[in-house]
């Protein structure tokens, strides 16, 4: 590979030296050509990637402004309101083969509460019979885990659809219950797609992990 300018090279007394990850200067002839490969390809495809993330911030706020300019306009001229108490709202083509979905989730945080709802869990687990309830040992051991500082939010719901009549495992959903804590919401729009009315939806897809 012959040596040509690089983006990040820095000039001194006209050599051109690149950064390493220590903070060291190295002379860009002294780099291989592979680790220059590398930096090329990398350099392109997260300038490429930070493009993208802009286009994507400016489209959602036009997105969420394009459909509260339709729902003002709704309001102003009919006097009706278009969505749901929580703000969610459908709208749809009139070949009815195209769709935009406004979806309110709740933030949750869980209180000190969660921490006495699972000592009466492991009461619960240590009293009964240890060949009984596999499946539910299993769940309790993943809603209670903790990854990256998250509770596991879907597995201890699915703890709550359990129907126990123990006393100590009915007070124990109580606690988690009384330690969930609405601190905000957070909006989100899908857009679906497909070929007739007659055929299933379609997510047109807008997450790089998902695509």
């Amino acid at each position: 590979m012959t040596e040509r300018a690089h983006p990040a090279a820095i000039d001194v007394a006209g050599t051109p030296y690149l950064r390493d990850a220590k903070g060291a200067l190295v002379p860009l002839a002294s780099v291989k050509p592979a680790d220059l490969l590398m930096d090329e390809v990398v350099r392109g495809l997260t300038e490429a990637a930070e493009d993208l993330s802009g286009q994507l911030t400016e489209f959602k706020a036009k997105s969420f402004g394009m459909v509260g300019e339709f729902q003002a306009l709704l309001a102003q001229d009919y006097g009706a309101t278009l969505g749901g108490k929580r703000g969610n709202i459908t709208l749809t083509s009139f070949d009815g083969c195209r769709k935009v979905q406004v979806q309110v989730s709740d933030l949750l945080e869980f209180g000190p509460e969660l921490q006495a709802a699972k000592s009466l869990v492991d009461e619960c687990l240590t009293g009964w019979s240890k060949d009984s309830g596999t499946e539910l040992r299993a769940l309790v051991t993943r809603a209670f885990s903790v990854e990256k500082g998250q509770i596991n939010r879907a597995e201890l719901f699915m703890l709550l659809r359990v129907n126990i009549t123990d006393e100590r495992w009915v007070r124990a959903m109580d606690a988690i219950r009384d330690s969930i804590r609405v601190i905000g919401s957070r909006q989100y729009m899908r857009f679906y797609q497909r070929a007739t009315p007659e055929a299933g939806w379609q997510a047109i897809t807008l997450d790089i992990a998902a695509a």
